[in-house]
């Protein structure tokens, strides 16, 4: 039977039978042959060395193309982690994949890989290229796999593998001794992996849990030539320039502190930018018939039970004990979980049928009573002074007060109980509510960095309570106000995402349906090219995440736009309709920034913290020449306070040259120099950062100047 292939420019070829990749890409050309990665098969990235039985449409990928990237880097994954099973014989390997930049894989040896070890693993790995092992697949029974990876001493692809669902195909790949369990695709041989560079390391957990093993996870890159990889390194040498926590020092914008981890001191300058979003943010909400609300940080945990994060969020919450509490040690969590677990068959039937389930996949008393207790509301009722705390530890109430409180870790459920609090109408719909509350997550330390990982962060937050006739206008109109919001930083929105029903999901198949097709309509409505991410959905709602590229290219989740049935429907929350009946609404989350931290953590790096006039601390800068101008120089000091401008005054007894020097390494948009020349005409000689020198001019022409370029509206 011959097989027609359509190729990507429309074109066809005839094949008498099957054929693979590799044949097609000869097919066409020598070259394309040699520079061949993988293909795609219908859109689906495979081996080079897959067999096409039937028509199709067929592109050859190359290193040329962002899908053959992907599959290199996935490659060199294999090919560094064999490398390190070379020098370290005895490393366990876990999990690693590409990644948008590059690669990384967790392994434990002993004693941990460091960058000191990088020269020898590049070493061995271009060893390894020079040999040019073929990268053959294999599908194994998952009762093969189990043996394979026992005898090899890696418990973790054991683990991997009893977790993979039954019917789903289990397969590994193999270069030379190396072996490692896969989906694939990769290249045809380790010679086809040109150009890497190991980049970092960092400490991960088996699991993401702290209380399992320490694993080392190594970054690195890989690209399909050298120049490529140089102009990136490059870019990566820039970014370390650029890096917020070092300008966030030298620039005096923030600070932290060891006894509030994950917490952010902002400085006078940093404030001052943190001010000037706040109020931009907040005048634009205005203006688009937001209402603004503050609302509190610490609720009692029954907020959260009944919004669903107590069962969804809780690892990500700080629990705060209304009253005295013990932590129990670990043979007392063994003795709780053995009471509870012999009190299973007391639960009523559903409840049992929930805990024996969740059981399965416990690991320890500790995991045995988390779940015990998350699954059945029997047991959260009656033992209601029994609770973890967090992973691992739990704590026993001693009081018999029944409080147990949460800073809250986002803002929806108090504005649920702001819709609830009174009878609603239709004809205050839609009822927008917008809040820059501080929020807390309790983020792993080891997660921590700077600005864009931390445990308080304010957001600039809003739910939107409407019909579900104002789904489409009012994305469509959050959408437009994402636009002008990123327009003034000069951030390019470069994708956005359709995220979808994630496997802990709240709610019905039907419901989140209806919500993924609104979003859908709105994104296409708006023409914005999209991608589905599949299974990333909140637990409560589908979502709409931006994505921006910065001055250095790089690539960061910003906006977010969700859609939520499930929260109004916990809370019970009602409206009256034009009909008379009671309707229940929708409620849309959006944030624009995200939270202000991580977004002042890409801006600061954005613009390398010189930042436009209406967003910097220090607008201006005034020096005077000698001490006998100072007297001017704090009336023209004056006039900028008076006009509103963000001004610093410097009359120090020191040389002209070194405060302009000390104001641009400070990057003050401008610098106004006044001596005797300046002080006779009324004038300023103006420095720009921008600039440089741009001679003398009227103090008054300066100042007007400066009303058109101190502030900004979004």
């Amino acid at each position: 039977m011959s097989i027609t292939i359509t190729l990507p420019d429309g074109s066809t070829k005839e094949f008498a039978g099957a054929v693979t990749g590799a044949e097609v890409a000869a097919a066409i050309g020598p070259g394309l042959a040699k520079a061949a990665l993988a293909i795609q098969i219908d859109g689906q990235t495979a081996d080079l060395a897959t067999p096409i039985e039937r028509d199709a449409h067929v592109a050859i990928l190359t290193a040329r193309q962002p899908a053959g990237v992907e599959v290199l880097r996935h490659s060199c994954t294999h090919l560094m982690a064999q490398a390190i099973k070379r020098l370290w014989p005895d490393a366990m390997l876990e999990d690693g994949p590409p990644t948008e930049d590059g690669f990384w894989y967790d392994i434990r040896t002993d004693p941990p890989v460091s960058p000191e070890d990088f020269g020898r693993i590049e070493k061995t790995m271009l060893e390894i290229v020079k040999e040019d092992l073929p990268i053959k697949r294999r599908e194994l029974t998952r009762e093969e796999a189990l043996v394979l990876f026992a005898e090899r001493g890696e418990k973790y692809k054991l683990d991997i593998i009893n977790k993979i669902p039954d019917g789903q195909v289990i397969s590994t790949y193999q270069q030379g001794e190396f072996i490692d369990l896969c989906r694939g695709p990769h290249v045809p041989s380790t010679g086809a992996i040109r150009a890497f560079k190991l980049l970092s390391v960092a400490g991960a957990y088996w699991k993401g849990d702290a209380r399992n093993d320490q694993l080392t996870r190594i970054r690195g890159t890989a690209f399909g030539d050298k120049k490529e990889m140089k102009e990136y390194l490059e870019l990566l040498e820039e970014a370390k320039k650029r890096d917020h926590r070092k300008l966030g020092r030298d620039l005096e914008l923030f600070m932290h502190h060891e006894w509030a981890p994950g917490e952010t001191i902002w400085l006078p300058k940093g404030k001052s930018i943190y001010d000037t979003l706040s109020q931009m943010s907040s005048a634009l909400h205005k203006e688009q018939g937001y209402q603004e609300v503050f609302t509190p940080m610490l609720f009692k945990k029954d907020l959260f039970e009944t919004s669903g994060h107590w069962k969804h969020f809780r690892d990500d919450m700080f629990i705060v004990p209304g009253q005295e509490a013990t932590t129990l040690e670990a043979k007392e969590v063994a003795e709780w979980a053995a009471r509870l677990e012999a009190e299973i068959p007391t639960l009523p039937a559903h409840e049992q049928e929930r805990v024996t389930a969740a059981l399965k996949n416990a690991g320890d008393a500790a995991g045995k009573l988390a779940l015990i207790l998350l699954e059945s509301p029997t047991f959260s009722t009656k033992y209601w002074n029994l609770f973890e705390k967090k992973p691992g530890e739990f704590v026993f109430l001693t009081g018999n007060t029944r409080e147990v409180y949460a800073l809250k870790p986002m803002n929806c459920p108090s504005h649920m109980l702001i819709f609830r609090d009174r009878r609603r109408s239709y004809r205050e719909l839609p009822l927008r509510i917008s809040d820059q509350g501080v929020l807390h997550r309790n983020e792993d330390s080891g997660a921590l960095s700077g600005l864009t990982r931390v445990r308080q962060f304010c957001q600039d937050d809003a739910h939107i309570f409407l019909s579900e006739e104002m789904i489409a206008e009012e994305i469509a109109r959050v959408i437009s106000m994402v636009r002008r919001v990123y327009e003034p930083f000069g951030l390019e929105f470069s994708k956005v995402f359709l995220s979808t029903r994630p496997a802990k999901a709240m709610g019905t198949k039907e419901q989140w349906d209806l919500a993924e097709s609104a979003l859908k309509e709105a994104i296409e409505a708006n023409k914005m090219d999209y991608q589905i991410n599949e299974g990333d959905g909140a637990f409560y709602g589908p979502k709409i995440d931006f994505i921006v590229r910065d001055a250095l290219r790089r690539e960061f989740q910003v906006a977010t736009i969700q859609l939520d049935s499930q929260l109004p429907a916990r809370f019970d929350l009602k409206y009256t309709a034009a009909d008379g009946s009671e309707k229940m609404p929708i409620v849309v989350h959006r944030a624009i920034f995200g939270s202000f931290e991580r977004f002042l953590g890409i801006v600061i790096e954005h613009f390398a913290g010189a930042f436009p006039v209406w967003l910097a601390p220090v607008q201006v800068r005034v020096l005077s020449i000698s001490e006998k101008y100072v007297d001017y120089a704090r009336k023209v000091y004056d006039a900028l306070l008076l006009d509103g401008v963000r001004a610093e005054l410097d009359v120090r007894d020191d040389k002209i040259g070194a405060k302009i020097r000390e104001a641009q390494l400070q990057k003050v948009p401008y610098m106004l120099v006044v001596g005797e020349k300046e002080q006779e005409t009324a004038g300023v000689s103006v420095r720009s950062r921008e600039k440089g020198d741009e001679g003398a001019m009227p103090l008054d022409v300066f100042r007007e100047r400066m009303r058109g370029e101190k502030s900004l509206a979004f």
